[in-house]
């Protein structure tokens, strides 16, 4: 039986409707404003909600605060039917204690399989991200999980706890990670990775560390953990704006050989300090990757010269079954001669349907 969904756009709409029988909501209260009183009356109807199955709740830019945030929790404690969530509490003020009682909450949830929260642009830091931890840890059913806690300086600490946590889910298969801007480091990176590598059902990662300070090692040990989410096909690595050098990436290449299964590959590593050896390194590692059908590869404003790139797309040639690809060097040290020699052997790729390069300065 196809289950009716109802929407709501309008704190009246909410208040003036019986939600008790509903199994399936979408509210978007969006920059709305409704501030603490008006969470409060939200907060009210939704803990009634007793039969919800899926819930959609949008209380972006609404300024709700810690109090209002630990309410939230206490009403979706007793939706204890929840299987599907989506929860967008994005710049709303929320701070440690806020989070924790978010968390305290989720963790009764245990029949979630879908879950996706959206907590960027709050304020709290590793302290409040160890309850959603506590969570998380809780919700073995997880299939398919979404975070985004872009830009909360939750440090090294915070991303280990994050990884802790994970590390539990492992019924994943498809995840999808936004720390950018958080200064998770080396430690943090290489602690993430141990925890992904018990996903090993994992069929779709998306990670976004950029601007996170991760290095050499925070690569390498990414890598290695990546290695062993064999099954695999699609990824998405987002790994611009660090200090990423040639060591790091052959680490990381590691990781791609034995992703044998990958078929949609993106990798962003703008803004690193890659040269020839890492470039070379990385187009021997995507050779084994013979079923890739779509890559793209962000590697401007690095310190790549003709001999990598020429070595990159040398060994690109082995991924036979490439249709689209997407290749940026922009801002490195390749000349005009030297690009067009590039060109011509990507053009040999005979499947090649689509073919974007840049190399613009």
């Amino acid at each position: 039986m196809i289950q009716q969904i109802k929407y709501y756009k309008k704190l009246e709409e909410i208040l003036n409707s019986s939600l008790q029988s509903h199994e399936v909501l979408h509210i978007d209260l969006s920059y709305k404003q409704i501030g603490h009183q008006g969470s409060l009356l939200l907060n009210s109807s939704l803990a009634n909600c007793t039969n919800l199955t899926n819930l959609t709740l949008d209380l972006r830019y609404n300024q709700i605060g810690d109090q209002s945030a630990s309410g939230l929790g206490s009403a979706l404690a007793n939706c204890t039917n929840l299987s599907n969530l989506t929860l967008n509490l994005g710049y709303n003020q929320i701070s440690n204690q806020g989070t924790l009682n978010i968390g305290s909450a989720l963790a009764n949830c245990t029949n979630l399989s879908n879950l996706t929260l959206f907590l960027v642009g709050n304020k709290f830091d590793y302290q409040g991200l160890s309850g959603l931890g506590s969570a998380l840890a809780n919700c073995t059913n997880l299939s398919n999980l979404t975070l985004n806690l872009a830009q909360l300086q939750i440090g090294s600490q915070g991303a280990l706890g994050l990884g802790s946590a994970l590390a539990n889910c492992t019924n994943l298969s498809n995840l999808t990670l936004d720390l950018r801007g958080n200064q998770i480091g080396d430690v943090g990176a290489s602690g993430l990775g141990s925890a992904i590598a018990n996903c090993t059902n994992l069929s779709n990662l998306t990670l976004h560390l950029g601007g996170n300070q991760i290095g050499h090692s925070g690569a390498s040990g990414l890598g290695s953990a990546l290695a062993n989410c064999t099954n695999l096909s699609n990824l998405t690595l987002q790994l611009g704006y660090n200090q990423i050098g040639d060591q790091g990436i052959l680490g990381l290449g590691f990781a791609l050989k034995n992703c044998t299964n990958l078929s949609n590959l993106t990798l962003d590593l703008c803004y690193n300090q890659i040269g020839h050896q890492g470039a070379s390194g990385l187009g021997s590692a995507l050779a084994k990757c013979t079923i890739l059908s779509n890559l793209i590869l962000e590697l401007d404003y690095n310190q790549i010269g003709h001999q990598g790139a020429s070595g990159l797309s040398s060994a690109l040639a082995n991924c036979t079954d490439l249709q689209n690809l997407t290749l940026n060097l922009g801002n490195n040290k390749i000349n005009k001669s030297q690009q067009l020699k590039i060109k011509r052997k990507c053009y040999k790729l005979k499947r090649l349907v689509v073919f974007i390069i840049d190399f613009l300065c």
